[in-house]
């Protein structure tokens, strides 16, 4: 654990809060810079505090370029369950960060096109300042999976069954989840000069406690970080059971 700066929270609320902390300390540090941003249950809390950070004028957004970590496939941005209209409505347009500026993978109907071009654009800006991070129950970071390497870059993933059936509660029906996505490849990830990886709820504990202390493998996504130079990681009590 030497190479973390570890966090550990009581509840969800003050994981959030002291997520939204650290965030918008990066933003304050470099208002002009490039971020990178995740969806999903976990770090919406935190985007709900740093919308009120921004109502009430102590961080600003409207500077920043963002990068959106993944994005199912193929799925509209204007669909409501996409990772575009997700972060749209919980947290881009909210606090004004120009349409421009966010860049969220998907949108060509041709995979390879859209991973070249997302990997291009990221390479002509800014290394990433500080990259939003979850973590599967299985380990995986972005979308990227368990496997026998660590992918490199932006590449189209088919999505392994635990992913699907947890994916499956934002969903109406079952059918309706999509069976693959286009995801930041580890070594992209990676590239970002800080990470924030946040974790919640017991039912992520084992896997934190392994990525984190375990062998670095790609059969446990996570574990990569491990040779990141700067990760803060935020936890629940739930979740750092095993820490």
């Amino acid at each position: 654990m030497k190479n973390f700066r570890l966090f550990k929270t009581n509840d969800y609320e003050e994981l959030s809060i002291q997520s939204a902390r650290v965030f918008s300390g990066a933003v304050l540090s470099k208002p002009n810079g490039t971020f990178g941003f995740a969806t999903g249950s976990t770090p919406e809390g935190m985007y709900k505090e740093l919308v009120r950070l921004s109502n009430e004028g102590l961080v600003l957004f409207s500077g920043i370029t963002a990068f959106n970590l993944d994005e199912y496939y193929p799925i509209a941005p204007s669909d409501e369950q996409s990772y575009s209209y997700f972060m749209a409505k919980k947290f881009f347009d909210l606090v004004g960060v120009p349409l421009s500026k966010r860049n969220i993978p998907g949108a060509n109907n041709d995979p390879k096109i859209d991973c070249d071009l997302y990997e291009e654009k990221l390479a002509s800006g800014d290394l990433i300042e500080m990259q939003i991070l979850g973590i599967g129950t299985n380990g995986h970071i972005g979308f990227n999976e368990p496997s026998d390497t660590f992918p490199g870059r932006t590449h189209l993933v088919r999505l392994a069954e635990s992913t699907i059936k947890s994916n499956a509660k934002f969903f109406k029906h079952p059918a309706d989840v999509p069976k693959s996505a286009i995801t930041m490849g580890v070594g992209t990830i990676m590239m970002a000069k800080r990470i924030l990886l946040m974790v919640s709820g017991e039912a992520k504990a084992e896997i934190l406690r392994d990525a984190l202390t375990g062998p670095i493998t790609p059969l446990v996504p996570a574990s990569a970080l491990q040779l990141h130079r700067n990760v803060t990681i935020v936890v629940d009590k739930a979740a750092a059971k095993y820490l």
